[in-house]
């Protein structure tokens, strides 16, 4: 997910800083960061069944890829990787603070209330548009040491997790956008294509 000019939440609850990273732009991203058009972004990631060094690693890359191109959250299907990892991280301005990582994360409960919100997406940059999502969502997933884990989460934390999570399904913000007009403006002023959406309202 993309940082956008609304202010950013922060959130109490971390994962270990086992895979923590300096925090900070490199000069040549560890990953390449996949974009809206190329397929490799709508296929469905597998479950991760063994959750090793291997997998730690993948995911200090996501975020030495994710601070470099100065996002809140990135999915490993964004860098071609179709495993059910995630990462994120709301306080880019606090090195002491620890990214969250996500391994097979499942959402357990959604609220009945929901809210409008400006989203990007490092996979589509440049392009900010308003999404509907749920408000408040519970999850259970593993951690970097493959510990069983849930949590709740509500604000933007909410949001970042359900926007990476469904990248998991090859699902894009893009295709939750009710503003038809604006979003083919957005796209084409960014020179991304209105045909590469899969909209799913």
């Amino acid at each position: 997910m993309a940082r956008s000019f609304a202010q950013l939440a922060r959130s109490a609850e971390r994962s270990s800083s086992s895979v923590a990273v300096a925090k900070e732009a490199l000069d040549v991203s560890p990953l390449d960061i996949h974009k809206l058009g190329d397929e490799v972004l709508r296929q469905e990631a597998r479950r991760i069944s063994k959750v090793d060094e291997s997998v730690r690693e993948l995911a200090r890359d996501m975020l030495r890829s994710m601070y470099t191109a100065k996002g809140i959250g990135l999915a490993a299907p964004q860098v071609g990787v179709h495993k059910q990892l995630l990462v994120i991280d709301l306080d880019l301005e606090t090195p002491s603070s620890p990214p969250l990582v996500l391994i097979n994360p499942e959402i357990t409960t959604a609220s009945a209330t929901v809210d409008t919100y400006e989203e990007g997406c490092l996979s589509i940059p440049g392009v900010y548009l308003d999404v509907v999502r749920p408000t408040a969502i519970q999850l259970s997933y593993r951690d970097e040491m493959g510990r069983p884990k849930t949590m709740k989460a509500d604000g933007l934390m909410a949001r970042c997790i359900q926007h990476e999570m469904d990248h998991l399904k090859g699902v894009l913000f893009v295709d939750r956008v009710t503003d038809s007009g604006g979003l083919n403006k957005e796209l084409k002023d960014h020179g991304f294509q209105a045909a590469d959406v899969r909209s799913l309202v």
